[in-house]
């Protein structure tokens, strides 16, 4: 899955075709899905593994068969675990592929509030959950059209996410929020978005507090408290994540690679890459070309 930097830069989709599709695998394909957000529905389902798993205000570990429903604007991340490879099956797809119109009540009343955070979706689904084999069902003919990507498997699709919004009604996977904190940190993913378009730059924790109209000190807490680390170290991750990018798709020494991402020295990459990547960039290149 690629460019999820904060606020995401691409649009998934199109008028013809509402949804993207990504089989992905974790850290093979990259070290970790940064907190990021989109406009659009997101739909998770692991395959294999185990990792660490954000979704607004909820942090769990996310196992294998699990099922995630991410709603529009929702931050949420991925870690794999140490030594553990993730892989899932992720659907981002766009509210028109529902086709329900902004008046009809069913919209009004079920998918509307999910939108707008008065309504939360309990994750995650595991095996545990009285209705999973039903819901798993329906998710997995999602996607196995998905997979098929034709005009008659979109048909089918609209159909199965529809029963699989029913299904998570029914089932009480759908809740009324009490919380009027849910969309809280808006100062903060304001702050996101600018870091999503300037982490190659030298950025200072005394700018981004200044941005979010916060005291440093407070700023500093605010962050980790609603990202679950530290403005610095969610910068590192970004500029981690397209140095992988770069050596897996580029012939750049390093320190060119180094110094593209926001890192000042070739040392600090190095010992950055190391602690996130948990290899060497000359190491981790060479064994991205074999695979």
């Amino acid at each position: 899955m690629n460019n999820l930097y904060s606020k995401e830069k691409r649009k998934h989709g199109s008028v013809r075709i509402p949804y993207d599709f990504f089989a992905c695998s974790v850290p093979d394909q990259f070290p970790l899905v940064p907190l990021h957000w989109h406009n659009e529905f997101e739909l998770y389902h692991i395959v294999n593994g185990s990792s660490e798993f954000t979704c607004g205000k909820d942090k769990f570990t996310a196992d294998a068969g699990d099922i995630i429903l991410v709603p529009p604007n929702m931050l949420h991340a991925l870690y794999p675990f140490e030594d553990n490879r993730q892989i899932y099956n992720a659907l981002v797809f766009r509210e028109e592929l529902l086709g329900i119109g902004k008046e009809e009540r069913c919209g009004i009343s079920c998918i509307e509030p999910i939108i707008n955070g008065n309504r939360k979706i309990i994750v995650p689904i595991s095996s545990s959950h009285r209705a999973y084999e039903e819901i798993k069902n329906c998710v997995e003919q999602i996607f196995l059209c998905a997979k098929a990507n034709t005009p008659l498997a979109d048909l089918r699709m609209k159909s199965e996410l529809l029963r699989f919004l029913w299904l998570l009604e029914k089932s009480d996977c759908i809740v009324t929020v009490k919380d009027q904190d849910v969309r809280q940190g808006e100062n903060i993913r304001e702050v996101l978005f600018y870091i999503s378009q300037h982490y190659t730059e030298n950025l200072s924790i005394t700018h981004l507090a200044k941005m979010a109209h916060l005291s440093k000190s407070y700023f500093m807490y605010r962050f980790k408290k609603i990202v679950g680390i530290s403005a610095m170290e969610y910068i590192i991750q970004l500029r981690i994540k397209l140095a992988c990018e770069m050596l897996r798709n580029s012939a750049a020494p390093s320190l060119e690679v180094a110094l593209a991402c926001g890192f000042q020295n070739l040392s600090n990459f190095n010992r950055q890459f190391k602690k996130y990547v948990g290899d060497t960039p000359k190491h981790y290149r060479s064994i991205s070309h074999l695979s």
